[in-house]
């Protein structure tokens, strides 16, 4: 717009205006300014410079604006624009086709993403449908993300002033001989913010505050999910629960740190104070008042305007899967980050504070992800928001230009979801499915993982005989991926971790103990190996090929810690006969590779010596039938074996 009137300037012009952007944007980021803020000095340094440059354009002599810089530009058009800048019309302005661009490209994001047989038998304002929701293999978050925001200002006040006092000291950080003890000017100690202080002292009696319109939207979203009769878990319960009026629930129990608004809620049979920020890592929330409640689930959890103060929102979303009935929905309302920040701010996490409306509900989506995996079905997403709500494509630090209004900070929205049927039993129809269920909730595992594991456990499912044990067996999963995820650092794929850990759970001698994890990490390399056992079969076995080591592992591990002395016996005989069998090998196929002769001996000793005991043979009949057995069957089972 300015270039227009002023080419001569523009150059100067745009160069402060990118540093002075610049500015106000590093300042934002770094908690210097707010956003409100910046939009007033962004208004303020366009209009001021606007009026500089035209007064400089209005009383510069003609013969000076040919000097420097402005010499550059043609004498005679300029001298047109001189004599007619004071009558000229307005010229188009050149943000107007980008304003016009940012509009075209906020209305398709605003188009839901849902097809038409998603939204049947949906509440209105379905903006995301199950198929349009994509996720990473793997946790996508640090801790950090969901950190307390006072806990975050704090460590970013203690930078602040260790910078300075650094700065203030010359850089010296050691305090020289003969100088006093350096006293600090403030207190650098980080008090770590005291969710059960803050929700049941600090804001007690704070009501939240929610649009008469915004209520209105959430009553009639939860009338179209919730029906008479039902048992209802409220998690984050205040003094209301915006329930419908003429629902009639036949139990509603309310979650929450402030007693004292719980007890003010008409809606609530009973309520329990829990802390919902105090978890076991991967597993759940630590309440004895929730395990005693999952005895007896629930038809429906609502968690309205809780989950931007989660600090470990996956184990929340863990425990209300097990809270739930199979088919029952767990409901997730939340509002725009600003709608009450001034009152519960403190609370919030770093994530809600720095993430816009979208990025929310794509975090929720993916909390129902990441916590149960397809343990959780029909995931998705609403706009509920009442029609006196800010626009989405006007939220901005630029929302000035585009203009219209502004609107309120009562856009409210909702992420939800059922809870999936888990198999109790393998289905000989979809194993594969069946096995995804049982690894729903398993700790440890990535999504990844479990993706990988699945078909081979099916695979392993349809070739053994009597393949019902299987399903017990996906239990111990976990435990093989506690050593499995120390395994990323090295060339030891995700599809080489998840063939180890099903060739080792169908080993119907796997359980898990100490001992077998223990003989796990010395084969894998994370722990010293025992000079007795694994030194010896890594050095005999060093020409091997990753995946042959994978499966000699699966043959191994199983016979640790039986407690069976015949057992320990025959680990003896194996790592003992390892020597002369290769050697035995070598001397009847001198052109096999080394890797073969491996292979072909660790084969051979492992399905005779280490079988269980009705097939195990002793290690005189294991040389005499090594003996007798005839060059091409040797060769066929090494080739079978491949």
């Amino acid at each position: 717009f300015l270039s227009n009137y002023f080419r001569n300037y523009q150059d100067i012009f745009l160069l402060v205006l990118a540093v002075s952007f610049s500015f106000i944007l590093s300042s934002l980021r770094h908690n210097r300014v707010t956003i409100s803020t910046m939009r007033i000095l962004l208004l303020a340094f366009v209009v001021v410079t606007f009026s500089i440059l035209s007064l400089v354009n209005c009383f510069i002599p003609d013969g000076a604006k040919n000097i420097g810089l402005i010499s550059r530009v043609d004498n005679e058009k300029k001298q047109q624009q001189s004599s007619s800048i004071l009558h000229a019309s307005m010229p188009p302005m050149i943000i107007g086709p980008m304003i016009r661009k940012i509009k075209a490209a906020n209305e398709k994001k605003k188009l839901p993403m849902a097809d038409q047989a998603e939204s049947q038998n949906e509440a209105a304002g379905l903006r995301v449908g199950g198929k349009s929701w994509k996720w990473p293999p793997v946790w996508p978050y640090d801790q950090g993300t969901f950190e307390a925001f006072a806990d975050v200002e704090q460590a970013q006040a203690a930078e602040k002033r260790k910078a300075l006092a650094s700065l203030a000291s010359g850089g010296m950080t050691q305090q020289l001989p003969g100088d006093d003890a350096p006293v600090p000017a403030e207190d650098d100690t980080i008090t770590k913010f005291d969710p059960i202080k803050f929700w049941g002292e600090e804001v007690a009696t704070e009501a939240t505050d929610i649009s008469s319109e915004a209520v209105y939207n959430l009553k009639s979203h939860y009338a179209f999910y919730l029906k008479d009769g039902m048992s209802i878990l409220e998690l984050g319960a205040a003094e209301q629960s915006y329930m419908p009026d003429s629902l009639k629930l036949e139990r509603h129990v309310g979650i929450g740190l402030s007693q004292k608004m719980m007890d003010k809620n008409p809606s609530l049979t009973e309520n329990y104070s829990v802390n919902l920020n105090d978890v076991e890592e991967e597993k759940g929330v630590k309440s004895e008042a929730l395990r005693q409640l999952s005895s007896k689930p629930f038809d429906a959890i609502v968690m309205a305007n809780t989950v931007d103060f989660l600090t470990n929102p996956r184990e929340v979303f863990k425990s209300c899967w097990y809270l739930l009935k199979p088919g029952g929905t767990m409901i997730v309302p939340f509002m725009n980050k600003e709608a009450y920040k001034d009152t519960f701010g403190k609370a919030q996490t770093k994530m809600w504070n720095t993430y816009n409306d979208d990025q929310h509900m794509w975090v929720l989506g993916s909390l129902f992800q990441f916590s149960a995996g397809e343990g959780w079905a029909n995931l998705r997403g609403f706009d509920i928001s009442p029609d006196d709500a800010k626009s989405i494509d006007n939220q901005g630090p630029l929302s000035f230009l585009q203009g219209g209004k502004n609107g309120k900070n009562t856009n409210m929205f909702v992420v939800q979801a059922d809870r999936a049927a888990q198999d109790e039993d393998i289905s000989t129809e979809d194993p594969e499915q069946s096995f995804k269920s049982k690894m729903w909730m398993l700790p440890t595992m990535e999504s990844r993982d479990k993706q990988l594991i699945a078909p081979r456990l099916k695979r392993a499912y349809e070739q053994i005989n009597d393949p019902d044990y299987l399903g017990k067996q996906v239990e111990y999963l976990p435990v093989i991926y506690e050593s499995l995820i120390k395994m990323d650092q090295f060339s030891f794929t995700f599809n080489m971790q998840a063939q180890l850990a099903t060739n080792l759970v169908t080993d119907t001698a796997f359980c898990g103990n100490e001992e077998q994890i223990l003989a796990l990490k010395q084969g894998l390399g994370l722990r010293k190996a025992s000079k007795e056992f694994w030194e010896p079969v890594g050095r005999l076995t060093g020409a091997m090929d990753a995946e042959d080591k994978i499966n000699l592992l699966t043959y191994i591990v199983p016979r640790f810690g039986s407690g069976d002395a015949k057992q320990e016996a025959a680990l003896d005989a194996f790592v003992n006969g390892m020597q002369p069998t290769f050697s035995y090998i070598k001397e009847r196929f001198p052109e096999l590779q080394a890797a073969d002769v491996q292979l072909l001996g660790t084969e051979l000793l492992a399905s005779e010596l280490l079988q269980s005991h009705q097939h195990r043979v002793s290690p005189e009949k294991f040389a005499a039938w090594l003996g007798v057995m005839e060059n091409q069957e040797l060769l066929t089972i090494l080739e079978d074996r491949k």
